[in-house]
């Protein structure tokens, strides 16, 4: 591997779930990837004390914090990561721009529409004067995903008729189960449809290259009452065996839309917390004019393509294992048929966002991509709360105007 002198030192602003999952791949991407630049772990940050040096420590950070707004304007962060829950996006990633560091924000954007388009805002100001920004769709970076996009770009589905994109789990079916931070609105945004359903937005426009112009959408909230929460981390937590008191939820706990797409797809999107049995089942399916395409989390180093221009005797769906050095981002780690998993999709994600920043290229998705899927979840959430009636998404650059 290359030497090379440049150094982007990282600040990330959260230590849990999505804390831990950034953490393993600032760590892991130069040692996997030759790239112009090398990243310090320099500093992470979060509300307790005792818990931010415990994560310092366990996931590789060189110094901790209580103090975000002294680590976004700090003279030694370069990167400002941010892992915490919503309802901060938009305070720290202003600060962080405002200060010139670059800022990879996890998704989705915001907690409103309001707050993502004074992010996107900020950022075009800044990208203005070198400082650059992203939003971390993790799922567009696991190879077979990137090769699904390459496939519908090379016109191998021909026009697109059909898009179907479900994300299922289970994790809160249990109505003992505490009312933690993502039941909250206040500070998650929504429940199921924009912790999950996001990710099946971005992803399905990212692949077909449309995007989503309106919506009709229905939600529910099955368990309105949980018993308050004693300790929590990430998407774990117990009840406080003492207490007896209860919160509400008042967040969505499944969402199921039908949506229309800019070149005419039609397709259905369905994010639920209430799959019983389904752990992270993210699957999306496009079906075209001239084959289809198939893509399962839970398989994530398999493809299934259905490629219909071929004599009908030899047609069917085939699997594609996606793990030859010639498929999106698989050169760099193992021989052919030795598969990756979950937290490689996030050393791709830094991978891309090290290489725009070092060589001065606006990495993608950007924020106001991310602006773009902030506008379908207010549609979906208007469309939801007037009965399903059909509602347009307002276009990402007409937001901007306002």
């Amino acid at each position: 591997m290359s030497t090379h002198d440049s150094e982007l030192r990282i600040g990330m602003i959260g230590y849990s779930f999505m804390g831990a999952a950034h953490s393993q791949a600032w760590r892991t991407v130069n040692r996997v990837y030759d790239l112009p630049a090398r990243v310090r772990m320099a500093k992470i940050c979060g509300r307790d004390a005792a818990k931010v040096a415990e994560a310092a420590d366990r996931l590789g950070w060189d110094a901790h914090t209580t103090d975000w707004r002294a680590l976004v304007t700090s003279d030694d962060i370069d990167v400002v990561d941010i892992c915490t829950p919503g309802d901060s996006h938009a305070e720290i990633a202003l600060a962080a721009l405002a200060a010139g560091k670059h800022v990879i924000c996890e998704k989705p954007l915001a907690n409103t529409v309001d707050e993502a388009r004074a992010m996107t805002a900020a950022a075009a100001t800044a990208a203005a004067a070198g400082v650059r920004s992203m939003c971390g769709f993790n799922y567009r970076r696991v190879p077979a995903v990137a090769l699904m996009r390459q496939l519908v770009a090379e016109g191998r589905l021909g026009t697109i008729r059909h898009v179907r994109a479900t994300y299922l789990q289970d994790w809160i079916v249990d109505p003992q189960f505490p009312l933690v931070w993502r039941l909250e609105k206040d500070k998650a945004g929504s429940g199921a449809l924009g912790d999950i359903g996001a990710h099946i937005i971005d992803l399905t426009q990212y692949v077909t290259g449309q995007r989503i112009t309106g919506v009709s959408a229905v939600t529910e909230t099955f368990v309105k009452e949980r018993p308050l929460p004693g300790a929590s981390s990430g998407l774990a937590a117990e009840v406080d065996g003492t207490a007896t008191a209860t919160g509400t939820v008042t967040v969505d706990d499944a969402a199921i839309f039908l949506a229309r797409l800019d070149d005419g797809a039609l397709a259905t999107y369905e994010a639920t917390r209430f799959a019983t049995g389904r752990k992270n089942a993210l699957r999306v399916e496009i079906n075209g004019s001239l084959g289809s395409v198939v893509f399962d989390l839970e398989r994530l180093n398999e493809l299934e393509f259905y490629d219909a221009t071929r004599p009908t005797a030899e047609q069917g769906f085939a699997r594609i294992l996606v793990t030859e050095a010639e498929h999106p981002y698989m050169a760099a780690w193992w021989p052919p048929g030795h598969i990756i998993g979950y937290e490689h999709s996030f050393t791709h994600e830094m991978r891309d966002f090290v290489e725009a920043v070092a060589t001065g290229v606006d990495p993608t998705p950007s924020f106001a991509d991310a602006l773009q899927v902030q506008l379908v979840l207010d549609a979906v959430t208007r469309s939801a709360e007037s009965g399903s009636q059909w509602t347009d998404v307002e276009p990402a650059l007409a937001a901007l105007a306002v």
